[in-house]
């Protein structure tokens, strides 16, 4: 008889309580259903579709200008280089989970020769006394709001503002991974423009809390991201075409930006059921955005059954992806989208009582 895996599992599912949907080409064609035909592609990134919306997030933003990247990696990357080179150091500060330390197979280091300095533990953001502490001299320093790989953790106001502060005084460009930016304002009652106004240059993710295609913008001053147009086409950024990602990341914007105070009031009430049953706590405990991880004080061979037999009885879709944090735990990542206010209440109290009892019973 064959058992089906999580993912088999997860895919069948009637709810899911994360995200915005599947990934299909269904997203495109409904962000071009009401789209003219007329409309005329940019070319090597210049045009009116682009253009235009490089100034809707330069404003969004609080920056002189904007600039439309396919992937966020190669904006973030173009964006250190463009630092280093005007200080004349080529060394850089981020966090040890950064997204260009553990997922971009060292492209930093390899394609433009800059150097690493971590700062913190992997347990935790970066705070002020990690960044005056600092011994080597760096051009730039990269902050990640929230911080992904812990849960989704922040700084408080007062500590950005404050190493914003720091970092001026000591001519250190301070580069925003604002990848979730939108996702935190909630948090920290702040406008877009008002947290990047702490930075020299920011970076914004098209495709995770808005649901675009794919690409990312990179925003500062005229004269940096003019820099970044010249290392744009060096590394391969300037397709002949990218209106279907420009089109379709302008239209989820229009539809979820106002969302995500509501995204983020969402995760903290899932948050809660979590938190109630036996063997189970979320990080952060309270969401300070619309993501947060799920631990459990089990490992996954022992955690994967009890989530498949509770999605395949309710329907209720918790993860198609559980990870193994060590022999004794495991946990996944959670982020709220526009899905879990479609999910009936009875059935998510129900999922989370089944849970519980079934958490409970594996510590007998």
């Amino acid at each position: 008889m064959h058992t089906k895996s999580l993912q088999e599992s997860y895919s069948l599912v009637k709810y899911p309580l994360a995200g915005h949907g599947k990934r299909n080409v269904e997203v495109l064609k409904k962000a071009f259903e009401q789209i003219s035909g007329s409309i005329e592609s940019e070319m090597y990134g210049k045009g009116k579709v682009i253009e235009d919306f490089q100034d809707k997030m330069a404003n969004l933003l609080g920056k002189e200008a904007a600039v439309f990247f396919p992937s966020g990696t190669m904006a973030q990357q173009i964006a250190l280089r463009i630092w280093c080179d005007e200080k004349g150091v080529a060394k850089v500060a981020y966090h040890p989970l950064s997204h260009l330390e553990i997922h971009e197979e060292d492209g930093l280091k390899e394609l433009h020769h800059i150097e690493t300095v971590l700062l913190a533990d992997q347990t935790r953001v970066i705070e002020l006394d990690d960044v005056t502490g600092m011994e080597e001299d760096v051009a730039c320093l990269l902050l990640e709001l929230p911080q992904r790989e812990i849960g989704g953790q922040l700084p408080d106001y007062g500590t950005l503002e404050k190493i914003s502060a720091y970092c001026r005084e000591k001519g250190i460009k301070l580069q925003l991974d604002g990848a979730r930016l939108l996702e935190v304002l909630p948090y920290y009652k702040k406008t877009a423009a008002e947290v990047c106004a702490l930075f020299d240059s920011v970076y914004v993710s098209l495709y995770k809390g808005i649901g675009g295609i794919a690409g990312a913008v990179l925003a500062g001053s005229k004269e940096f991201t003019e820099k970044s147009k010249v290392w744009k086409r060096r590394h391969g950024g300037d397709l002949i075409s990218l209106y279907p990602y420009i089109l379709s990341a302008d239209y989820y914007y229009d539809q979820r930006s106002g969302k995500m105070d509501a995204y983020y009031e969402e995760a903290k009430e899932l948050a809660q059921l979590y938190n109630s049953c036996e063997g189970v706590y979320t990080l952060p405990t309270i969401p300070v955005s619309n993501m947060f991880h799920v631990h459990f004080e089990h490992p996954k061979g022992e955690t994967e059954p009890i989530l498949i037999q509770i999605q395949e009885e309710t329907g209720i879709g918790f993860t198609g992806n559980l990870r193994e944090k060590d022999s004794h735990s495991s946990y996944y990542e959670v982020s709220i989208g526009d899905l879990y206010e479609g999910v009936p209440k009875d059935l998510l109290n129900q999922s989370f009582q089944l849970l519980n009892e079934k958490m409970a019973k594996a510590f007998e």
